[in-house]
């Protein structure tokens, strides 16, 4: 049978374009940039290209948070004026985001005039309406939050973030009627399910609205801070410095006619780790609706990258500098390794071996070989040239099957603000077609005249599958996918989204010599000497416990345990003690996993059910049935008991 590739398009979703607004927080400048700071902007810049690539029209805007008492203490030890040391750390960061790849549409300072203006303008249309009033108020203020804490939130009476006592505060200041909101906000979170994404930071935000919320504290007297936005309405004040931030996502279109502020702002997407929820998900909807404005479509929650358990902290001094990893990694590596590495909404833990071992194993070993392999052997088999495409079997229609779908998949996730489901599913395709290669053997119909149409077309289908991959991966690592497209003979320009389907790819178009994308890398002698001093002492073990069989720590790292979701599950025919279960691991296929689990469970009573997983079992067949993992249980006195994951926890996670 011949099958003409380029007569089958790839049928796309009839998903119309949309207008795409996403924004990051604007940095506070009181210290440098940093990797949590580099991947909330990387992880922005990937999700506004990918819009792009399905067409939508977007925009993208970050910037820098620069008043507030912090800022000022800061300055005062660098023995500038506040004004020249927010000048020097923005320009750090606006210079920073082209180094990483970032093409971001709008950079905004709090300090510009005409956010300032914005901010005067809210403050006193909220004010006029009766909504912010003065009190006397004494209170604990800690100056790492630049906020009054509640005694209740005091840890050993210091604040849980800062682990410092904070300071009492007796003073006159401006108030929000933030209050007022609570039955409003609390309704709109408990309707609205997709508002907070990942859906447990809303189950939070719920959880915290059930106390009374207390008006917010807007003002700074200046005879204590004069380093801010005057109030309009009273100039002995300045603005509390998040009131001034949350606004710079309005202020940057040209609140309230600019023609931006019109197109963009029904559209607005938020970008933020999850330690500044509360901020976002409380003070700002309340802000908005008060000041007559649409509240945001959706806020989307990343949790921390952590260095030796503990999450980045100046003070203790494991702050991960992104450009000394960016020249180690290369800039598309580390943007890749970020993105695939942390389960979006999870926290991550950051070492520069995990980074190396996933760029050898995803990019070296798995697409950099599979471009430079089906480049090379076309080169040496057809003049330099791609092969052109003979008859083509079932393995063939298999693979573009499972690329047809891969990109449809693919727009699913980053549509769901999954970026590491996309990059785990684009990293299963490629070792699908490695594993085409392997089982095809091309190398074995090399200068076989009767095999050289079957060679042509092993060659053809390989190196179309990489075309596919170059045109995903391109809004992750920019640079070097546009080497990728040179080295496939294509145009430098990105591949356009209706053009990523298989049968695109020209045959006889000249295929450049290849040179590595990703040469393989070594962890080098430092951190190996790391990792050896990081290891535990061994320690004399007891004499009545010398008979058991112990495990070695290297050993249970080798094990590999996910969070997994039952899709279906039935019971094993001839066998009164085995399930068959279905499991999803966010690997774009389903896992047949049996289990002995009959005798306490019904195959009703497992499917739809977050397990874990150990996922790097090698496969056995059990009773005619093949089984690829375990799924855990426990053993309570011979009853088998499901160890069950959280439901919010996505299919794919890894268990540490």
């Amino acid at each position: 049978m011949f099958f003409d590739f380029a007569e089958i398009i790839h049928s796309y979703s009839t998903r119309m374009t949309d207008t795409f607004y996403i924004t990051t927080p604007i940095y506070y400048v009181n210290s440098h940039p940093h990797i949590g700071h580099a991947y909330t902007t990387i992880v922005t810049d990937v999700l506004t290209r990918f819009r792009k690539l399905f067409g939508d029209d977007t925009y993208f805007l970050t910037g820098t948070d620069e008043h507030g008492q912090k800022i000022v203490e800061s300055a005062a030890k660098a023995g500038v004026e506040p004004q020249a040391f927010v000048d020097e750390i923005s320009r750090e960061f606006r210079e920073m985001w082209p180094h990483l790849h970032i093409d971001f549409d709008q950079f905004i300072r709090t300090t510009d005039p005409e956010h300032k203006a914005c901010v005067q303008q809210i403050l006193q249309k909220i004010y006029d309406q009766g909504e912010i009033y003065l009190k006397e108020y004494e209170g604990l203020y800690c100056v790492g939050c630049e906020r009054f804490l509640d005694e209740a939130e005091l840890e050993d009476g210091n604040c849980p973030d800062h682990q410092t006592p904070p300071e009492f505060y007796q003073e006159q200041n401006y108030f929000f009627k933030m209050s007022a909101y609570q039955d409003w906000l609390l309704e709109e979170l408990k309707q609205n399910e997709s508002w907070i994404y990942p859906g447990r930071y809303r189950n939070e935000l719920i959880q915290f609205l059930k106390a009374p919320l207390q008006d917010l504290c807007i003002s700074r007297p200046k005879s204590r801070l004069a380093w801010g936005i005057d109030l309009p309405f009273d100039k002995n004040f300045v603005t509390y410095v998040w009131f001034d931030a949350l606004l710079n996502y309005a202020s940057a279109l040209g609140w309230p006619e600019g023609e931006k502020y019109t197109k963009y702002w029904p559209h607005v997407h938020h970008t933020i780790g999850k330690d500044i929820l509360k901020t976002h998900g409380i003070y700002w909807p309340c802000m908005l609706k008060a000041a007559g404005l649409p509240v945001f479509k959706k806020l989307v929650v990343h949790g921390h990258w952590v260095v030796g358990g503990s999450k980045m902290s100046k003070s203790l001094g494991n702050v991960v500098d992104p450009l000394a990893m960016k020249d180690q990694l290369g800039v598309d590596a580390l943007r890749y390794f970020l993105l695939r590495d942390m389960s979006f909404g999870e926290d991550s833990n950051f070492t520069e071996d995990l980074a190396i071992t996933r760029y050898n194993g995803d990019l070296a070993n798995n697409f950099g070989n599979l471009l430079n392999r089906s480049i090379s052997m076309s080169r040496n088999n057809f003049e330099g040239c791609v092969p052109p495409l003979g008859e083509v079997g079932e393995l063939e229609i298999d693979l573009r099957n499972s690329f047809s779908k891969g990109v449809e998949t693919c727009q699913e996730y980053i549509l769901a603000f999954q970026p590491h489901r996309a990059l785990e599913h684009i990293a299963w395709l490629s070792s699908q077609v490695n594993k085409y290669i392997d089982n095809c053997k091309p190398w074995s119909l090399a200068g076989q005249p009767e095999g050289r149409e079957r060679l042509g077309t092993i060659l053809y289908t390989a190196l179309d599958m990489a075309r596919i991959l170059v045109g995903l991966l391109d809004p992750v690592m920019p640079e070097k996918m546009c080497e990728a497209r040179k080295s496939l003979g294509l145009v430098t320009e990105a591949i356009p989204f209706e053009k990523i389907t298989p049968g695109v790819l020209v045959a006889g178009t000249e295929l450049p010599e290849p040179t590595p994308l990703f040469p393989k890398m070594k962890i080098s002698a430092k951190n190996e000497s790391v990792v050896k001093d990081q290891l535990p002492e061994k320690i004399e073990i007891k004499p009545e416990e010398k008979g058991k069989e112990w495990l070695a720590f290297d050993d249970f790292q080798k094990m590999e345990l996910k969070v997994g979701h039952i899709r279906s599950c039935r019971k094993v025919e001839k066998s009164n003690k085995l399930l068959c279960s279905e499991v999803d691991l966010a690997e774009g296929r389903m896992r047949s996993i049996v289990s002995g689990a009959a005798e306490f469970y019904t195959p009703e009573e497992l499917t739809d059910r977050r397990v874990l997983v150990v996922a790097n079992l090698k496969p056995v067949k059990l009773m005619g049935e093949v089984s690829e993992g375990m799924i855990l249980f426990s053993d309570d006195n011979g009853k088998l008991v499901l160890i069950e994951a959280p439901e919010d926890v996505n299919p794919g996670v890894t268990v540490r």
